[in-house]
């Protein structure tokens, strides 16, 4: 039995065209875009695993040429994969990757939703996918957004097989069948019924595809040709689709723009089924409209009388649709939006200050403009309701006022996913009208009353923060609600050797005047801290101060949490601060939870000058400083111009040979280094594209060969290796409590000079001898290693730590433990 809520109920609460933190002034052209859109109803849901998954050829052909709404879920957010441009990992990574989606989602016009699953690293299955996941929950997500959404259309990205690549990949498509099933039944996720109700899809289909050296496409499958061109928007598909793809910075996928014929390809997977046409027996028309004959006439007459030269002549015939379409199921938000743009209103309400504590007041500036003719016939005024302010809006007349905004109940804008603590597989979230939000609503909104003539349209802004840079110009950033203060810890984890004591720096910073309390350290049971509390005083909001203390491992406690309380006019807090500041995506503020791991480790050193060459971002330099390590940072000049032979070992951060142009340059001496003694360490890369052919002295392959298990078992190869010995003896031992992967891109085809330490594999699958190979070239030692090392080390990971000590040793190796 299929229920249709009546479509206004849901289009109004999403605009056609999605926004930035700043209310942009559609131009001529998107005007027309949209007035032609205002003809079309219906829309399609597009599912798939993970940031870039998407057809972003096929988005924007179905958003802006079918003019049909667009829906783009990603299961995750991407957190579970390597970063190209930084080096943030998991939830950090996710949220840039959050960012870029919406971002994309800005180019090719479709909507963005994501479910609570977290990505927990490459998944070779769907079966491994759903058990950490905890595949009940995922599923209830994607019925969640089918039921919000109500899409005619639900189309995948891969098949529910082995040619997906990827566990995530299969999952998404067998939760995608499942959800349009349950989706239309009652039985199913009952407690979503509140808010939502039963809703059946037409039917789903598969778009096939033809990459990777894997081709899935037919020439009897259902077709699209969405490689036409927009001469509105001046750009065709494949161009719209290269720009919204190139967003993807953190995964490197800048793209080239593709012109002329595309064809895509679709397969049935269940509902009615469809020969030719994915869109068989789906009316997009406004015949889903009561009164659709006298709509369609008006709206007839607007799109043919449509002036691009002066689009505020449109505006007396779109008031008189707004009075026509009122409670009905119609495009409510869109018609708004294209009033608003045809008569050139623009408002705002901006902060003065880019963040502020709990409950204290915002200084704001109000502002408007309506950018019509002196002719124009109709009165405009505005007032924003909140603050009470209103104008009278003369053509082409700037407007401006102060005012003061309470906060009193605001909480911290912290990322709604990511405000309590998760277990691996998917994020807690309480609230159900959350799920499926790609970020949260702007946590202070501002009502807006324009009266146009005799008729009032109703507008929701977010209160931004905006500024003016020297270099950019105009910026606009979410504004920031914060604790009163901060506790940032260095790391997110430290390693202790032994019982030795470590000193642990922590900057507080203050985020209002006048902020003074203490700070608690709390340890694992058995440790102790001195001070056990420190007071501070921060006269000024902005102002920062670093405080120590000293934690000493004692008892028998291994390791275990350091939190830190910070306790300001008798309220406990418990937040740090992490700022993500890239170009390409709006300024990113979170406040994690102030606390490390703290590990307690038998280990020995050799050596203590590290070189290190920057790679796509890794976290290895900050953990080697940390427990006791000279690492030196080297630029390019410095690797092909200065001596090398003071160093103990040089190591690759990961993806050098991926992403840096002057490794050709740079090879020849790090080889020379290793042949006259030198210990290189190489990172794992990817297989292509390689800026280089040979990367070691000898030849190897790479392969696409990982495993994902993180406990799965270690059979050492080399035991009496030297780097298994020395400094620290490494046992299998060391390999517990490892996270998200052994490791990945492992070594094939290795030359019968190198040494292939261990043996593992998941469950399953033949053995891997490719993890970490070791060979002498000349007097020293060459060492490339696909062991997730970039992701153990930041996490605290003890038996990595050691391992990664012992191959940065090896040149020591003949020489006595230093300490």
């Amino acid at each position: 039995m299929k229920f249709r809520l009546p479509l206004f109920v849901f289009i109004a609460t999403i605009p056609f065209f999605t926004r930035a933190q700043n209310m942009r002034q559609l131009n001529a052209a998107e005007i027309k875009q949209g007035l032609e859109a205002l003809n079309v109803t219906g829309s399609v849901l597009y599912i798939a695993a993970h940031p870039d998954d998407e057809n972003t050829r096929l988005l924007g052909y179905l958003a802006k040429e079918k003019k049909v709404r667009t829906g783009y879920l990603s299961l995750t957010r991407g957190d579970g994969g390597q970063n190209l441009i930084g080096n943030e990992q998991a939830e950090l990574l996710g949220l840039i990757r959050t960012q870029e989606l919406l971002a994309a989602r800005r180019m090719d016009g479709a909507e963005q939703f994501f479910t609570r699953a977290n990505d927990f690293g490459f998944s070779k299955n769907p079966e491994e996918s759903f058990k950490i996941w905890d595949k009940a929950k995922i599923l209830a997500d994607v019925v969640w957004v089918i039921r919000k959404f109500q899409p005619d259309v639900i189309i995948t990205r891969f098949p529910e097989d082995a040619r997906a690549g990827h566990g995530h990949h299969s999952g998404s498509a067998i939760l995608a069948r499942e959800a349009f099933a349950a989706a239309a039944d009652p039985k199913q996720f009952p407690e979503q019924l509140a808010l939502v109700k039963p809703w059946q899809a037409k039917r789903i289909v598969w778009n096939t595809f033809n990459f990777g050296g894997n081709n899935t496409t037919a020439d009897d499958q259902m077709k699209i040709d969405v490689g036409l061109f927009n001469p509105l928007l001046g750009k065709s598909y494949g161009e719209i689709a290269a720009e919204s793809r190139s967003n993807h910075r953190s995964q490197g996928f800048g793209a080239a723009r593709q012109r002329g014929a595309s064809t895509e390809f679709f397969t049935p997977v269940a509902g009615q089924k469809a020969k030719t046409d994915i869109f068989e027996g789906v009316d997009f028309s406004l015949n889903r409209t009561s009164g659709s004959k006298a709509i369609q006439e008006l709206l007839t007459t607007i799109n043919d009388e449509y002036n691009a030269a002066d689009p505020s002549k449109s505006v007396a015939k779109l008031l008189k649709l707004k009075q026509l379409v009122k409670g009905k199921a119609f495009k409510q938000d869109l018609l708004d939006d294209l009033i608003l743009s045809c008569a050139g209103i623009w408002f705002e309400t901006a902060a003065t200050n880019p963040s502020y504590a709990l409950s204290q007041p915002i200084n704001v500036k109000i502002q408007a403009i309506a950018r019509v003719k002196a002719d124009f016939p109709l009165a405009i005024s505005i007032e924003e309701v909140n603050s009470g302010v209103s104008f009278n809006l003369s053509p082409n007349k700037f407007v401006s006022e102060d005012k003061e905004v309470a906060t009193a109940n605001v909480g911290i804008t912290q990322p709604y996913w990511l405000e309590k603590q998760h277990p691996l597989g998917y994020f807690v979230v309480d609230s159900l009208s959350k799920i499926g939000m790609p970020e949260n609503l702007p946590a202070l909104t501002r009502l807006f009353k324009i009266k146009i003539g005799d008729q009032v349209i109703e507008k929701r802004r977010p209160l931004v923060y905006k500024y003016t840079d020297q270099v950019r110009g105009e910026i606009y950033q979410p504004l920031v609600i914060a604790p009163p203060v901060t506790a940032t810890l260095s790391e997110k984890a430290f390693i202790f050797n032994g019982n030795e004591p470590k000193s642990i720096t922590v900057l507080l910073k203050s985020f209002k005047d006048n902020s003074s309390g203490v700070l608690a350290p709390q340890v694992p049971a058995g440790w102790k801290v001195s001070p056990q509390k420190i007071d501070f005083s921060l006269a000024k909001k902005g102002d920062e101060q670093s405080v120590q203390f000293t934690i000493t491992p004692a008892g028998n406690t291994a390791g275990g949490s350091l939190l830190l309380d910070v306790v300001v006019e008798g309220k406990t807090y418990n937040k740090g601060l992490n700022v993500i500041n890239y170009e390409h995506i709006p300024l990113q503020t979170l406040f994690p939870f102030a606390e490390a791991r703290v590990d307690k480790v038998d280990l020995k050193f050799a050596g203590k000058r590290i070189g290190y060459i920057a790679g796509a971002g890794d976290l290895i330099p900050e953990s080697l400083k940390q427990i006791g390590y000279e690492v030196i940072n080297l630029t390019e000049n410095q690797v092909i111009n200065s001596d090398l032979s003071g160093f103990d070992a040089i190591v690759t951060g990961v993806r050098l040979y991926n992403v840096n142009d002057q490794i050709k340059s740079m090879q020849p001496k790090l080889m020379k280094y290793v042949e006259n003694g030198g210990t290189l360490l190489v990172q794992y890369n990817v297989n292509n594209p390689l800026k280089i052919e040979n990367i070691g002295p000898y030849p190897f392959r790479l392969s696409r060969d990982r495993v994902t298990e993180e406990d799965a078992k270690i059979t050492i190869l080399a035991a009496e290796n030297p780097i298994l010995n020395y400094p620290n003896k490494i046992t299998a031992k060391d390999f517990d409590g490892w996270i998200q992967e052994r490791g990945l891109y492992f070594v094939s085809d290795a030359d019968k000079k190198y040494t292939s330490v261990f043996s593992m594999n998941d469950s399953g699958e033949s053995a891997k001898t490719g993890s970490l190979i070791v060979a002498d070239y000349g007097k020293g030692k060459y060492i490339y290693t696909g062991i997730s090392f970039f992701r153990q080390l930041p996490a605290g990971v003890p038996g990595a730590y050691r391992l990664f000590v012992n191959l940065v040793s090896a040149k020591n190796s003949s020489l006595s433990v230093v300490r």
